[in-house]
C-alpha cells in the first residue's frame, strides 16, 4: 500500500480533492501543483514504481516455484484505490492476506490511514479472510545498508578533497504539530532510521530536517529543509547530500521539492546540493521486503 500520485495533469485536481477528504482546493493551489508535476514528467512516478516492485516481490517470493504468494498494490489516495484491490484480492480466495505499508516508519496519519482503509474494505465486503499487517521497519538492516550504499554513491558527486566533510542532511516529510501530543511514533520511528544510518557513517557531519510541510494553517513538524540550509551553511559548509529516508520511491516530494526547489535555494547561497538516489525497485530494497515478510509469517506461524 502507497499513497498513490496522479498520472496525468488532468487528475491533479480530483487527486488533491481525495487527499483533502472531499474538501476543494483553490484554483490556484491546484495549478501551483499541477505546474510541479508538469515540471517532473507530467504524472507520479510512484503509481508505476510501486507496481514494479509489487512484479518483482511477487516473483521473488515465488522463486522456489511454489507459486503460493500473490502481490497487489492498493493506493491510499488514487487508482487502484485500496477498496478496489482488496475486492480484486478476494477473487483469489487467499488464505491470509498480508498488509504491507511502502514507509519504513509508522504513523497513525499514514501508514494508520492505510490499515484503516483496508479495514472499510473488509466491511463493506464483509470479509472474513484473516488479514495481518507488517509494523514498523524502520531499523532493517536490509533497509539501512540500501541507504548507507546510496549515501556512499552520493558523495562521489563531490570534488575527492571535501567528500569527507560533505554534510548528510536527513530528510522526512512532516506530518501535523498535534500528533506529538497524541503520542504518535512517527517523530521517535524517522529518528531510529536515522541513528541506524550514522552509526554506520563514522565522522561524516549529519543533520535532520522535516521537509514538504502541508499548506494547512496548524503548524508542522519541523525544523523545515529550508531553516536547515541556513544553519548548515553557518556552520562553513558549502555543500550537502540530501538523504530523504522518510521516503522509499521517487516522487513529487524528492523531483521538486528537493531537485528543483531546494536546489535553487542552495545555488542562491552558494553551495553545492545532490540528493542521493531513492530506492524505487531496486534488487536491495526487494531483498529487504522480502526479509520483512518472512520474519513477519515466521511469527505469525509462532503465534499460531
Amino acid at each position: 500500500m502507497a499513497m498513490g500520485g496522479p498520472d496525468c495533469l488532468e487528475n491533479v485536481e480530483p487527486f488533491l480533492l481525495d487527499v483533502r477528504g472531499g474538501r476543494p482546493t483553490s484554483p490556484e493551489l491546484v495549478e501551483e501543483i499541477r505546474e510541479r508535476y508538469r515540471a517532473t514528467g507530467g504524472k507520479s512516478p510512484a503509481v508505476g514504481i510501486t507496481q514494479e516492485v509489487a512484479k518483482k516481490l511477487e516473483q521473488q517470493l515465488n522463486e522456489s516455484g511454489a507459486g503460493r504468494y500473490r502481490v497487489y498494490v492498493g493506493l491510499r489516495h488514487w487508482h487502484p484505490f485500496i477498496k478496489d484491490t482488496y475486492a480484486e484480492l478476494l477473487k483469489a480466495l487467499p488464505e491470509q492476506v498480508i498488509g504491507v505499508c511502502m514507509a519504513p516508519q509508522q504513523s497513525s496519519l499514514s501508514t494508520g490511514a492505510y490499515r484503516k482503509k483496508v479495514e472499510e474494505a473488509r466491511a463493506i465486503l464483509g470479509d472474513q479472510t484473516p488479514v495481518t499487517y507488517v509494523g514498523s521497519w524502520n531499523r532493517h538492516p536490509g533497509l539501512v545498508a540500501a541507504v548507507i550504499e546510496n549515501i556512499q554513491l552520493g558523495l562521489q558527486k563531490f570534488p575527492s578533497e571535501v567528500r569527507a566533510t560533505v554534510p548528510v542532511l536527513f530528510t522526512a516529510h512532516s506530518l501535523p504539530e498535534r500528533i506529538v501530543a497524541m503520542k504518535d511514533p512517527y517523530p521517535d520511528e524517522v529518528k531510529g532510521t536515522v541513528e541506524a544510518v550514522t552509526r554506520t557513517l563514522g565522522n561524516q557531519p549529519t543533520y535532520f530536517a522535516y521537509q514538504s510541510q502541508g499548506r494547512s494553517s496548524e503548524p508542522w513538524l519541523g525544523p523545515t529543509v529550508e531553516d536547515m540550509l541556513d544553519t548548515i551553511r553557518q556552520a562553513g559548509h558549502r555543500s550537502v547530500l540530501v538523504a530523504p529516508i522518510g521516503f522509499i520511491c521517487d516522487h513529487v516530494e524528492t523531483l521538486f521539492d528537493i531537485d528543483i526547489e531546494l536546489q535553487q535555494l542552495a545555488v542562491s547561497k552558494a553551495m553545492h546540493l545532490e540528493r542521493i538516489a531513492m530506492l524505487n525497485d531496486s534488487p536491495a530494497l526487494i531483498e529487504t521486503l522480502r526479509n520483512v515478510l518472512a520474519t513477519h509469517e515466521l511469527s505469525l506461524c509462532i503465534q499460531l
